[in-house]
């Protein structure tokens, strides 16, 4: 029975949903661009998916309570990090298996991926009993490739991308027999996806506002979107992309399936060069909006679902969030039901380093500034008064000059409004300031290279602290030195310890010796001498 669909327009939102009637074999969608009829049923298929339960669970749908009331609505989080393989990947990857014939399985399967598809079809070949080869990029974290390895599968290492492990593994397919089980261009895959809403529906009976979900090839977001839209046709649907990963974006703003020429790496499990055919098919027509975040974005995501779960999501698994906390902002949403999917796990501990020194920048809690100072002494303490009680998270500081001083700062705020304010301020005062909050090249390198020789810096001494991470250290420091001695190095970033390391140079005549080691004794804070270590020889002297 076929049943036509309705055009109904939000104002709010401004565009055109489709609005479903009674479920029906065959349906007809009314797209934008003229009659589009759906030859799959998608509902039907996905209400009899439930053979992914042998592998699955039925992740809970969880309410997060911090971001909940930081974002004035009510946000749930579909916990599928929970998985047995952390990622919902191994619902599609088991829902095709499952339907392949004894002589498909003896001939054995083959698939492409950055980690966690692959883990789901490793996982369901050996269930049932079949021999499964991975291609896998180069790229790919470490975590994931052991992970499937410990599973039985074979692990081929090829290419720099999704894409290029996809055309490896296709032509192993075409020439071994093997079926290629697809991440996500798969109608099994995608129906086996898109029990994540039938159970977000079940969990939740009341209004909800929107579900972000995040986009690689697009077979989480189809899948999702195919139920959604027949069930609860009121629902948002929104997608999320890293910026420099949209390919699904670019497709949909095309008309046509965009091919990248690159892909950031960042978030490897979304790393798609061109997103599927059926996906930008079904996409085109269920999928309200797709957004894009930066990288700092997503590291504050990942930040918050550990505040809230002390689970670290990957990159990709933490993109839903950071697409709802930017549409929250963007629209002032407030006191709605808002859905997340927190669809991946699978981070590689080497990345938490780069990720805790991001999340600040991504909830825009840190500025980052470049100030030009007089090179004289007294100047930083100056320097330091206009901060009033914020918190200096870094300071990077080498003696170049007898005029001027350039240094590098890292300073908390509440908010970007008040890094504006700070910019203004020391603007104000004479202190020529740029904000490189925003520069990437700044943040990413900038800081750690600020360094260098300084022969002219007379009677230097090395010295390495240990402050105590509480409100007036810095300031204490500052004050019991003599105003006669000229900080020439200063190097310190807050790592969330109980204490901060302090790498200070210090000009101290030799006259003044006995009372700089009166001065150490009563700062009280823990000290090394470095004036003779041999890297400050090498790279600093």
């Amino acid at each position: 029975m076929a049943l036509a669909s309705r055009l109904q327009h939000n104002p709010k939102w401004g565009r055109a949903q489709p609005v479903l009637g009674n479920v029906g074999k065959f349906v007809t969608l009314k797209a934008f661009r003229g009659e589009l009829f759906m030859k799959i049923d998608y509902l039907e298929r996905i209400l009899n998916a439930t053979r992914v339960y042998d592998v699955a669970i039925e992740s809970p749908l969880q309410v997060a309570p911090l971001l909940s009331k930081r974002l004035g609505n009510t946000v749930l989080l579909k916990r599928e990090d929970l998985q047995p393989v952390f990622s919902f990947k191994l619902r599609g990857a088991y829902n095709k298996m499952a339907s392949l014939t004894p002589r498909e399985l003896a001939l054995g399967v083959i698939a492409a991926s950055a980690g966690n598809h692959a883990q789901g079809v490793a996982l369901a070949a050996q269930r049932r009993s079949a021999r499964a080869l991975i291609v896998m990029p180069t790229t790919t974290p470490s975590i994931k490739i052991e992970a499937v390895r410990a599973r039985g599968a074979e692990v081929i290492l090829e290419g720099v991308s999704y894409s290029e492990a996809q055309e490896h593994a296709q032509k192993l397919a075409r020439t071994h027999g093997y079926t290629f089980v697809h991440p996500y261009d798969d109608p099994e895959v995608i129906a086996g996806q898109g029990t994540i809403a039938m159970e977000i529906l079940r969990q939740h009976s009341q209004p909800i506002e929107a579900i972000f979900v995040a986009i690689g090839g697009g077979g989480l977001i189809s899948g999702v979107a195919a139920y959604v839209k027949r069930v609860r046709p009121d629902i948002r649907i929104i997608g999320v992309q890293p910026q420099d990963s949209d390919a699904m974006k670019q497709s949909l703003a095309a008309g046509r399936r965009v091919r990248l020429d690159q892909v950031g790496l960042f978030a490897d499990g979304v790393a798609v060069r061109q997103v599927g055919k059926e996906t930008f098919r079904l996409c085109q027509t269920l999928v309200d909006e797709i957004v894009t975040v930066d990288t700092d974005a997503i590291c504050a995501a990942v930040k918050d679902v550990f505040d809230e779960t002390r689970v670290i999501l990957e990159p990709a698994g933490a993109l839903a969030i950071a697409g709802m906390k930017q549409v929250v902002a963007r629209d002032r949403l407030g006191k709605k039901t808002l859905v997340a999917i927190a669809c991946g796990a699978n981070m590689n501990f080497d990345r938490l380093r780069f990720i805790a020194e991001r999340a600040e920048l991504g909830e825009k809690r840190e500025a980052v500034f470049a100030a030009t100072i007089p090179e004289q002494p007294g100047s930083f303490r100056r320097f330091c008064e206009l901060l009033g009680d914020r918190a200096v998270t870094e300071f990077n500081y080498r003696y170049a000059d007898e005029r001027q001083a350039h240094v590098f700062v890292g300073i908390s705020v509440a908010h970007a409004k008040e890094t504006r304010a700070l910019l203004k301020s020391f603007n104000a005062h004479g202190i020529k300031t740029l904000d490189l909050t925003d520069n990437e090249m700044a943040k990413l390198h900038v800081r750690h290279l600020v360094g260098g020789r300084a022969p002219q810096a007379r009677h230097e001494m090395l010295y390495r602290f240990e402050f105590p991470e509480r409100p007036g250290a810095l300031p204490k420091f500052l004050n019991s030195m003599s105003e006669d001695w000229n900080i020439s190095l200063f190097h310190y970033r807050n790592h969330g310890a109980d204490y901060g390391r302090v790498l200070v140079g210090l000009q101290v005549p030799p006259e003044d010796k006995r009372a700089f080691q009166k001065f150490l004794a009563q700062l009280g804070y823990p000290w090394v001498d470095e004036s003779n270590n041999p890297a400050y020889a090498l790279f600093l002297g």
